[in-house]
């Protein structure tokens, strides 16, 4: 295979070796250095709690409900299609969704589920008239939601900014009935067991993918309403902690930015 070259712009050698690089005191570049160590290491310690906070959300879940594999505390098991809201299925979305629509109706992605939740921040919109024969996979905003080709597993709660929005091939909607906690069975759905789960259901052509029979046979653990409901306001709690810690760190990481700045304008 022989190589094709590209003219690129590119700057001379000798250019380079004449450029003028400030140079303040050795004592002054080692002040500057332990300011941006001490601001990267707040940075760093915010992922860390961002972290143990993910696997304390997973720890709470064990804690009360014992680990699903064993299921230690005996608690009755369904498949997944048997606690869907009545009337409706799980099913995935647009096959075939075309272009980017100005003005269209949004269609989630795999890509847009992000952190337990739908990110609309590149959110593509399609024709309604494609969207229209879709109607059974519109998002009400209160179904859970999981990625079943490409990515597989990845869990999102839909919520009222996403009500009107579809959903694509590559995405399944649950529509949670009253036998469950939407919040309780996403965490439950992001469980080891149920990610090995589907690892074991996977069908593989061009990419990994699950149909929606192999997600509906999903086995579901059902431990009292109640007792789902007090783990999904333990998980709102941490929620806050979550989202308070996000805040500092886009603070953090404008600081550090602005630190930067400074110390290579000689202003540190």
């Amino acid at each position: 295979m022989c190589k094709q070259w590209v003219n690129q712009a590119a700057v001379p050698t000798e250019r380079l070796m004449q450029m003028l690089v400030p140079l303040p005191p050795l004592e002054q570049q080692r002040r500057i250095a332990a300011i941006l160590d001490e601001a990267d290491g707040l940075r760093t310690m915010r992922r860390a709690a961002l972290a143990q906070l993910d696997e304390m959300a997973q720890a709470i879940f064990v804690e009360m409900f014992g680990d699903p594999e064993s299921n230690p505390k005996c608690w009755p098991i369904s498949q997944l299609h048997e606690i869907v809201r009545l009337g409706d299925n799980i099913n995935y979305g647009v096959v075939q969704p075309g272009d980017q629509v100005d003005g269209g109706v949004p269609l989630v992605r795999v890509g847009d589920l992000s952190e337990g939740r739908v990110d609309r921040t590149n959110i593509k919109t399609i024709a309604p008239e494609i969207e229209a024969d879709y109607r059974r996979s519109r998002l009400r905003g209160d179904e859970v939601l999981v990625s079943c080709v490409g990515s597989i597993g990845v869990v999102a709660l839909a919520c009222a900014d996403d009500k009107g929005s579809n959903i694509a091939r590559a995405v399944a909607r649950i529509p949670v009935g009253n036998l469950a906690n939407r919040v309780f069975l996403a965490n439950y759905l992001r469980s080891n067991f149920v990610q090995n789960y589907f690892t074991r259901e996977l069908r593989t052509v061009s990419q990994p993918t699950l149909n929606i029979k192999q997600i509906a046979e999903t086995p579901v653990l059902l431990p009292p309403l109640p007792l789902q409901s007090e783990f999904a306001e333990r998980w709102a709690t941490l929620q806050h902690l979550v989202a308070d810690w996000s805040t500092r760190g886009a603070m953090l990481d404008s600081l550090f930015a602005s630190l930067q700045h400074r110390a290579f304008r000689g202003e540190l």
